[in-house]
């Protein structure tokens, strides 16, 4: 079926061109890159988290919204304390070119701390009409995918759509809530709202059934939210994407990732939202996401690895290192890694001071503004839902942002 601006709602969850970082003004001189700081990272609950898409019909709408809010949703996730363990799976379903067996239910990718791989499938997403059986996607998600054991983790499930909840003949609601129950994940539903308000009630008591939420959303709200431009958005960006410089790839897939990072870079610029003169939103959150502690690459990047306990360089094949470090002798290695995680702390510093500035001129902006609607945009909804579900797991939540 067709639908416009289908959900909104991903994330939830998920640049190119490597610029030159500039100063933070003209009185900024350059400063020598400083060694990390040996500091073993607090190891977080984990939160595992399954979205859903309806991709039934022209969902234009939804991939936009996608690329936009992914970045925003983790960046709030990134405000739990300690930082979480997060790992992101997408499935899409209801589109007739997947395999009918399967009740038109596709696995995107399984749970996984990669997030640039994330952002590449929701960039991959394509539309077509069939059916949309939220019982069956639901039931895929629950059986197919590896969850954490840790009694502690946050296991939550969003399914977004909208038309009757209960079109699945052959998988029961009420079955599939009771799998969601004993396997201790929460069922969240997010429908977008398209003029047929009746099928509302079925998709939210299917959440309650869960143990979980149910939001209705706007589906226009993404490209109505109030965007503002500011003057540390383009230093921001760039900034972002002098953090690709400090990468050190390594393994057999290790090239690859890091073209990936710097083409999900572009792809997070080419999501802007078509606001004259504005900074690409999707870009200015994926910068933030890169200086936070939830984007963990420690499985193509030296650097990330290098914090692992009992890291050792000696110990990497030399045919998986990267030329860069191949031409170093092994006993400076070490040393060029220590350097490289100074760059990226700085420059993760520097971010982050630049975006509490931008933050509070943005907020300044948007208290201007009356709001008068009742419904959700798609990033208001799964961070509204999952800050609830991670205190009732025990996570330190930051006040909201206002």
């Amino acid at each position: 079926m067709a639908l416009s601006f289908r959900i909104a709602a991903l994330a939830a969850a998920v640049a190119l061109a490597v610029g030159v970082a500039l100063p933070l003004n003209a009185a900024d001189e350059p400063k020598p890159a400083k060694p990390p700081v040996e500091v073993k990272a607090v190891e977080g609950k984990p939160i595992d988290l399954v979205i859903c898409l309806d991709v039934s019909g022209s969902m234009d709408g939804l991939i936009a919204s996608a690329k936009i809010q992914l970045w925003n949703v983790v960046n709030e996730l990134a405000r739990i304390k300690p930082t979480p363990n997060l790992r992101v799976a997408i499935y899409s379903y209801g589109a007739s070119r997947f395999d009918a067996k399967k009740g038109w239910v596709n696995k995107e990718v399984d749970l996984t701390e990669d997030l640039d791989e994330v952002y590449k499938v929701l960039n991959g997403l394509k539309t077509g009409g069939g059916d949309e059986l939220v019982a069956r996607v639901t039931k895929t998600a629950i059986e197919d995918q590896k969850w954490s054991t840790d009694k502690d983790a946050l296991k939550v499930i969003f399914v977004c759509g909208n038309e009757p909840v209960n079109q699945d003949k052959q998988v029961n609601l009420e079955d599939v809530a009771g799998m969601a129950k004993k396997a201790g994940i929460v069922v969240n539903t997010i429908y977008c709202k398209w003029g047929h308000d009746t099928e509302i009630a079925a998709w939210a008591e299917f959440a309650k059934t869960c143990g979980g939420k149910h939001v209705n959303i706007d589906q226009n709200r993404a490209a109505q939210q109030v965007v503002v431009k500011t003057e540390f958005d383009d230093q921001i960006i760039k900034l972002g994407e002098e953090l690709n410089k400090t990468y050190v790839a390594y393994g057999a897939d290790g090239k690859n990732k890091a073209e990936n990072q710097a083409k999900q870079d572009a792809n997070a610029k080419g999501a802007a939202p078509a606001a004259p003169g504005a900074a690409p939103t999707a870009a200015l959150e994926r910068s933030l996401t890169k200086a936070g502690g939830l984007y963990r690459n420690a499985t193509w990047d030296l650097v990330d690895k290098m914090k692992e306990k009992d890291f050792d360089i000696k110990k990497i094949k030399e045919e998986d290192l990267c030329d860069e470090l191949k031409k170093i002798k092994p006993e400076e290695r070490l040393a060029y890694l220590k350097k490289k995680a100074g760059e990226r702390d700085e420059l993760q510093k520097k971010i982050a001071d630049l975006s509490a500035k931008r933050q509070k001129k943005v907020h300044e902006e948007r208290a201007k503004t009356t709001k008068t609607d009742t419904e959700k945009a798609l990033d208001e909804a799964f961070k509204g839902i999952i800050r609830e579900q991670a205190k009732t797991k025990g996570f330190e939540v930051a006040p909201e942002k206002k």
